[in-house]
């Protein structure tokens, strides 16, 4: 498997073009870089660790709590937004609790002068810092990663990485930039960072349940927000504020959570679908308040052994939830990882492994001690932005089977053309998904939307 996983991974790169330079990774040692300008390491755990804070929203703000929460001397030193508010918000949720470094001072330093706001923030912030955490809708992930990666910084980012194939294609080639440069990069699917997952799956790729021959994994729950449009908004404006309606901004549900599931199905079967078809569409959230999403996505994934995985999600409000994954193997079946136990079991009812998760800790917080812990040390760790650019392709090919109804291969879904990104960022400018004089927007019909 492991031989196939490698021979795949140099056929997925070749097909990519972007196999050229990967042969310079690990041709310098790590504390060689300092000396091609890379500003972003530290040669004493007693270093500040400055930290600049892209995209302010909830999961930002979150992501740079965990930071401060880290045991190194860690400090915000930058932020930017497209929003002055959020900026403002997340800046009063980061210092009403007064955090200070050992030395006594703020572990959030952020005067005025490196709060930036707009589009082109991002450049600004992340030249005052070693670290960029980029938290901002996932549409602008490619570019943002890209700026990171030139700068030299190391990288905490969320997931998806991307809400199109050129999107992907952007943050793979960056993400060999990164290796050559052995900037560490954490991306946030926090359950690969999760003991349980990490224990149960070493376990099923040791064959505890033999070889995998089908599963189930689910994303189905009630929904997100939705903020109404004001007299006299602009069009980005009203996209940007209910980003995950929109597909250059969120990619859809199946992307934007989803894809959580969609990769632990990668990784137990230690691979990426060939191909995939799948239904959905909008049976319950279908007003002009939900954009151009679908409510529902059903995909079956079909691995190069013949494997096929299925994928659901849903946003049903006062329906059945369920957000985990399942797996069949020759031997037996596991499910449930994220509970506070989690067990093997062979098909006689008898369990095989049982992981106690009660001590396991919070993964969202462990994947930050862990970047921060290899940068402070000096050492070059994570490299998770090519794993989860491939993850998150595998949710876009899921989309573009629905969205079409037909069956999508990889080769094809990763070498389309279709750009959902608008061609000028600006309040006044226009997206590519515009509504019509009722104020809806054109929701994709199986059958004639083409979408690679």
């Amino acid at each position: 498997m492991k031989n196939e996983s490698n021979q795949a991974r140099r056929e997925f790169l070749k097909a990519s073009g972007l196999l050229t330079g990967s042969a310079l990774l690990g041709s310098l040692p790590f504390q060689a870089q300092a000396s091609t300008g890379n500003p972003g390491f530290h040669f004493s755990v007693n270093d500040t660790i400055k930290v600049a804070l892209i995209g302010c929203g909830g999961r930002g703000t979150g992501a740079a709590q965990q930071a401060l929460n880290t045991k190194q001397n860690v400090k915000i030193v930058a932020m930017a937004d497209a929003y002055r508010d959020r900026l403002d918000d997340a800046y009063k949720a980061l210092t009403e609790r007064g955090l200070k470094a050992a030395d006594g001072s703020l572990k959030v330093d952020v005067p005025e002068d490196h709060k930036f706001v707009g589009f082109d923030a991002y450049k600004q912030a992340m030249a005052l810092a070693d670290v960029v955490i980029l938290a901002t809708p996932p549409g602008f992930r490619p570019s943002h990663f890209e700026e990171a990666v030139k700068q030299g910084k190391q990288v905490f980012m969320e997931k998806p990485v991307a809400t199109d194939a050129p999107g992907i294609r952007r943050v793979l080639a960056a993400a060999e930039e990164a290796k050559r440069k052995k900037l560490n990069v954490v991306v946030g699917l926090q359950r690969r960072y999760q003991p349980s997952y990490r224990d149960m799956i070493k376990r099923i790729h040791d064959g505890a349940i033999g070889d995998i021959v089908g599963g189930q994994v689910y994303w189905v729950s009630g929904g997100v927000w939705q903020k109404p449009r004001k007299p006299g908004q602009t069009e980005m404006d009203y996209q940007m504020r209910n980003w995950y309606y929109f597909n250059w901004l969120c990619g859809d549900h199946i992307n934007e959570q989803h894809v959580h599931n969609i990769d632990i199905a990668n990784w137990v079967k230690n691979s990426y679908p060939v191909s995939c078809q799948g239904t959905g569409g909008r049976q319950v959230r279908t007003g002009k308040d939900y954009g151009e999403i679908f409510d529902h996505h059903i995909v079956d994934f079909v691995y190069a052994d013949g494997t096929t995985i299925n994928s659901q999600c849903r946003h049903y409000e006062g329906t059945y939830s369920r957000v985990d994954e399942m797996f069949l193997g020759t031997k037996g079946k596991i499910e449930g990882m994220e509970k506070k136990s989690s067990a093997l079991m062979g098909y006689n009812g008898q369990t095989l492994y049982t992981h106690n998760a009660k001590a396991d800790g919070n993964p969202y917080q462990i994947e930050h001690d862990e970047l921060f812990e290899a940068i402070a040390k000096n050492e070059y760790k994570f490299a998770d932005a090519e794993r989860v650019a491939k993850s998150t392709m595998t949710a876009i090919m899921g989309r573009m089977a629905t969205y079409s109804g037909k069956v999508v291969k990889w080769d094809e879904a990763l070498n389309s053309q279709i750009d959902l990104f608008p061609t000028t960022l600006a309040w006044d400018a226009m997206p590519k998904s515009l509504p019509d004089a009722n104020g809806l927007y054109q929701i994709a019909v199986p059958g004639k939307t083409v979408t690679v």
